[in-house]
């Protein structure tokens, strides 16, 4: 018990030797031999730690929150922590003779909670539950330059949160509220769509009137167009048939004109003769004595 004893610290440990009240030997990772009746070891870790926390806050709308997280930390001044918290450790066990080094975890979290609890204060329900990572940024601005890291030696290297919840019952009313936005929000988009449909339904009718009101206007241009046509065609056809019976009759005239001069009965022969020649092309011709003498009589007459 009294003897040389041979000490092997961890490599991440800063080992702090103690002989008579006075630090004879430190460094990372010591390994050294020691007289067990009059040294005292101190190992405390330099990795980074990460400890939990979860605290129950009261927002500024007085509604109660709970805000679950992590924080990162790491001891930065080994020497310096080591004359403030007890890190002496039993070397056969290699356990801590003391509590100190899990109640520095909880100063941490209580200087978090400190910060914390100022930031959601200052917030209102909806405001805390939608900056939860906002208040862990700051809280951890706080945290840097605050004093832990003077008084402790000790760095805080991350802050953040992993739920921040309402109570239940205010939770549920929450849930309703939003559930009955979304629900709100669904029935306006079926409404836009709904009146979207109606507006191009009504465009389309538009353009169907639209377009037979051209249809029409353009059978209307057609039949004027048409009866203008006819009307035309018509006058044109009227003139050609004045024309030409105006031809007709003057080419009669012409050739009544050589017959002026001659007699009656010899006009009348040529007359029968003619029918005669065209015999073939009259059906029945009566004529009788007294038709003929009746000609004759004209034609005396005349002459």
């Amino acid at each position: 018990m009294f003897g040389v004893h041979f000490f092997i610290g961890q490599p991440t440990d800063y080992i702090l030797a103690y002989s008579g009240g006075k630090v004879v030997r430190e460094g990372m990772g010591l390994a050294f031999y020691y007289l067990a009746f009059n040294t005292q070891i101190a190992a405390v870790p330099t990795t980074s730690t990460d400890a939990a926390f979860i605290f129950n806050e009261v927002t500024a709308d007085f509604q109660a929150v709970t805000l679950q997280g992590q924080v990162t930390y790491r001891i930065a001044q080994p020497a310096y922590t080591a004359t403030q918290l007890n890190y002496t450790i039993d070397p056969r066990r290699g356990a801590y003779v003391s509590d100190d080094p899990e109640r520095l975890v909880q100063r941490i979290v209580n200087a978090i909670q400190m910060v914390t609890q100022a930031e959601v204060q200052r917030r209102t329900l909806d405001a805390a539950l939608g900056e939860a990572q906002q208040i862990a940024s700051l809280a951890l601005q706080q945290m840097r330059k605050g004093t832990l890291q003077h008084t402790l030696g000790v760095e805080v290297m991350d802050v953040y949160f992993t739920a921040v919840r309402p109570t239940p019952e205010v939770a549920k009313a929450l849930e309703a509220e939003y559930r009955e936005t979304l629900l709100r929000k669904a029935d306006e988009a079926i409404y836009a769509r709904r009146a979207a449909a109606v507006e191009e339904e009504r465009k389309i009718k538009e353009n169907e009137q639209c377009t037979a009101i051209a249809l029409e206007e353009q059978r209307q241009q057609l039949i004027a167009l048409q009866g203008a046509n006819t009307l035309q065609e018509a006058e044109f056809r009227g003139k050609a048939v004045e024309l030409k019976g105006g031809y007709q009759a003057r080419a009669l005239a012409q050739q009544l004109a050589a017959y002026q001069q001659t007699d009656a009965r010899t006009i009348l022969a040529l007359a029968m003769k003619e029918l005669g020649g065209n015999a073939e092309h009259i059906g029945n011709l009566t004529i009788t004595s007294d038709i003929l003498a009746a000609l004759l009589q004209g034609t005396g007459h005349d002459a």
